[in-house]
């Protein structure tokens, strides 16, 4: 087959959340020229579900991708708003590092590193087809029919593929935040040989900070002590002014509404067929797995200052 290769690159990643931005940095600061397609360039590297990095299981993996020469430990020590180590009761084996993100600087952050790395070409662009000939890449073809050729390709799509919002009874095809869905790549992998998946994500409610009566909750401030992800981070560039979050709890009242509205939940429905996480799930699931609990902690977090 003729292909129209407009141009040529070591390196096409597809999708610019945590894990293309990591892949397209260490690729091109490896001298690869690498072209980093996104849906969104708005989106690049954006939290559309909890804007936080770190904490129990996930804070270790922030700091491996700091000691492999990675991006995320530095851009959240540059934007966080409160630093906290988890679990500080208990042994040292489970405590855990924890940042709350102002999402919108971390985004912008982590946007300016990739614009000025060297060798990666950062494009707004939907990617609808990997090229293969011969059972090998070749390049892929955007939504706009532009042909880039490749020796390899890395997709990190995340939520977008196949993706869809589910509010209730509501159902309809979208990538996080409003953002587009990407459908026809998702039939291209199928029609490669891959199995095609899907986990299912519960994001949080977005609640407006002066209609919360904080006199019922508790606060939960960040750590005095200076703390980091990152190994190039130093002490002295510690944030004093650091933003709380807080905690509080469902009660009898909210859980008989909860359990009067299950026939319109989507995990109990049938209409999510995806695994759930198993320490983050939907407070409908919680209450129905824990029924004995007579509260469960909801925690609100602010998204930046």
């Amino acid at each position: 087959m003729t292909y129209n290769f407009t141009e040529e690159y070591d390196i096409i990643v597809i999708g610019a959340g945590h894990a293309g931005v990591e892949a397209s940095l260490a690729a091109s600061r490896m001298g690869c020229k690498v072209l980093l397609a996104t849906i969104n360039i708005e989106m690049l590297a954006f939290m559309p579900c909890n804007p936080s990095i770190g904490g129990s299981a996930k804070g270790i993996v922030v700091r491996e991708v700091d000691a492999l020469g990675g991006e995320m430990a530095k851009t959240i020590d540059k934007t966080y708003i409160q630093m906290k180590m988890l679990n500080t009761g208990k042994g040292p084996a489970v405590r855990a590092l924890r940042a709350q993100a102002d999402k919108e600087l971390y985004s912008k952050e982590m946007r300016k590193t990739v614009e000025n790395q060297e060798n990666l070409t950062l494009r707004q662009t939907m990617i609808d087809e990997i090229l293969v000939e011969d059972g090998k890449v070749v390049g892929v073809r955007t939504a706009t029919h532009q042909e880039y050729a490749a020796k390899a390709v890395i997709v990190t799509t995340g939520t977008a593929l196949r993706g869809e919002i589910i509010i209730g009874d509501l159902k309809y095809s979208s990538g996080p935040n409003h953002s587009l869905a990407s459908i026809n790549l998702a039939d291209n992998l199928k029609e490669l040989g891959l199995e095609i998946g899907r986990f299912k994500t519960g994001t949080p409610p977005r609640v407006k900070a002066s209609s919360i009566n904080y006199d019922v909750t508790e606060i939960q401030p960040g750590d005095e002590a200076p703390n980091h992800f990152s190994y190039a981070s130093r002490d002295e560039d510690y944030v004093k002014d650091q933003v709380p979050c807080w905690l509080t709890y469902t009660n009898g009242t909210s859980h008989e509404i909860i359990q009067n509205n299950l026939h319109r939940a989507p995990m109990f429905t049938g209409v999510v067929k995806g695994v759930g996480p198993r320490y983050c799930p939907s407070i409908e699931d919680k209450i129905v797995r824990f029924a004995d609990k007579e509260r469960h902690q909801l925690f609100l977090e602010p998204e930046g200052r």
